[in-house]
């Protein structure tokens, strides 16, 4: 019986052959999709590397190509398409050599892809990926298809001029490419250091395009370098013109129908205690006798309520900034100055509006009354840890006999606190000490003495009865949807 040519190839391949061949190489490329193969590989692996199984295979691969079943990854070199791969979402990692990381959800490990195929996915980008091969450890590598998502992100680099443009060299290290930028109509040195943030990163461009935000100025100043380390992190170093008008239009005078409807402390001794650098007093403490034996002792924290009103633009601003944020020469307030470190400061010898826990309490630690409300206060002294300390230690000084009562109290429940199980977290907190310009001159570690002891346990004590009373609340009448803020922490 004659053999009959084979359509396109050379003789003797029959059609099950081919069909063979055909699904061989499909399964070689599903099974190792990030492998690549020449001809001869697929030939051999598929039944073959003759010269008729060398053509049979050419056909194969060349109908593949069309369908864009594989790709030609280099010359004369042929791997899976990445469309017929599995795809995963995932976090982007950058470290600075331009490769990444990639962290997918439900995996042992981060994915990793090489530099070159990161499709010019940046930190923090929520992009799409496919697993190209495993390592000899059986770790995965990728290559990022698409980016789903760029991360609202800012830069902050020194300036390198030129003369119409110029290029941003970032600080973070998980930003491996200077940044383009158009710099006309900007007054702008080089080496200032300045925010940026990406626009754009064009697929035939070595660098993305960025749009400076900000000048912070010459790099190497100490206001610039801390304006930099809140940028870098995202953090605001000022506030918008509209909230600090919105601030400053705050009248300063309580209105006398305000003090009328809170419980009055301007005649009971009060007063701070503050690290000696705090700019800020939002909380103090009060201290008369009412008895042998028995104080009536109030915590006070700044009404802050009565200035920020609810959905307003200050209330707004601090919302999103959660929090007021230290760094080693400066602090920069949830809110602004006005408020933060003046109307809701707790200043000595001016009247102040208050949120108030106070507690008649004995020299044995009963609690004979509490009450909880707003108030008016006049703090008679603001004292430094190390001032309070001084008192505490030799007996002497200002309102001594106020301090050391309000010691006894702290240490007798630090003490039962103790006994009942507590666990203390005391450390070593390295601080600096700073010349006029802001530059670090010396360190030493803060020690953590009875004064800091005092405040600690009043606090708590306050914390304490305020979480009951609204535990008691939940559930009753009108106050059965009342919500609240806890604390969880996870197991440890």
């Amino acid at each position: 019986m004659s053999k009959k040519k084979t359509e396109g190839g050379p003789k003797g391949l029959s059609p099950k052959r081919g069909t063979d061949r055909s699904a061989a190489i499909a399964e070689l490329f599903r099974s190792f999709p990030g492998k690549q193969y020449t001809i001869k590989n697929l030939a051999s692996a598929s039944g073959g590397n003759d010269k008729e199984g060398r053509y049979r295979t050419r056909e194969i691969v060349d109908d593949m190509l069309r369908q864009g079943t594989v790709v030609e990854a280099l010359p004369g070199k042929y791997r899976l398409s990445t469309s017929q791969m599995p795809v995963y979402e995932g976090v982007v990692d950058l470290v600075p050599s331009g490769a990444a990381y990639v962290k997918v959800e439900g995996f042992d490990k981060d994915v990793y892809v090489d530099g070159r195929n990161t499709n010019h996915a940046l930190q923090d980008d929520l992009v799409k990926l496919v697993i190209v091969r495993r390592k000899r450890n059986g770790d995965p590598e990728g290559e990022i298809t698409e980016i789903v998502r760029r991360a609202d992100k800012q830069y902050v680099g020194r300036v390198e001029l030129t003369r119409n443009h110029a290029f941003v060299r970032v600080d973070s290290r998980k930003m491996p490419y200077d940044i383009f930028v158009y710099t006309k109509g900007m007054e702008l040195s080089d080496g200032d250091k300045v925010v940026v943030k990406i626009k754009e990163w064009p697929a035939d461009t070595k660098s993305p395009t960025g749009e400076i935000l900000d000048v912070l100025g010459p790099a190497g100043d100490n206001d610039t370098e801390m304006h930099a380390i809140l940028a870098e992190f995202n953090l605001p170093y000022k506030y918008p013109e509209e909230v600090e008008k919105a601030a400053d239009a705050i009248p300063e005078a309580i209105p006398a129908d305000e003090i009328a409807r809170r419980r009055d402390f301007r005649g009971v001794t009060t007063f701070t205690i503050d690290p000696a650098d705090a700019k800020d007093f939002d909380d103090a403490l009060s201290v008369r006798s009412v008895g042998e034996n028995k104080w009536e002792v109030g915590v006070h924290i700044a009404d802050v309520t009565y200035y920020v009103k609810e959905e307003g633009i200050i209330e707004a601003e601090g919302r999103e900034r959660a929090t007021s944020v230290y760094l080693v020469d400066r602090t920069i307030p949830m809110l602004p100055e006005k408020l933060s470190n003046y109307l809701c400061s707790l200043r000595p010898l001016e009247e102040k509006l208050c949120f108030s826990a106070v507690f008649e309490i004995d020299a044995d630690l009963n609690i004979t009354g509490e009450w909880l409300g707003r108030t008016v206060i006049r703090s008679d002294r603001r004292f430094t840890y190390e001032e309070a300390q001084r008192i505490i230690e030799t007996g002497e000084g200002d309102f001594s006999e106020e301090v050391l009562t309000l010691n006894m109290l702290a240490q007798k429940m630090r003490a039962e606190r103790f006994r009942n199980g507590a666990i203390t977290f005391g450390r070593e907190e390295a601080k600096f000490t700073l010349d006029e310009k802001g530059k670090p001159t010396g360190v030493y570690f803060k020690v953590q003495k009875e004064a800091n002891q005092l405040i600690e346990e009043f606090m708590l004590l306050a914390n304490r009865k305020v979480a009951e009373f609204v535990g008691r609340k939940r559930g009753k009448g009108a106050n059965a949807e009342r919500t609240f803020v806890y604390r969880v922490h996870d197991k440890p």
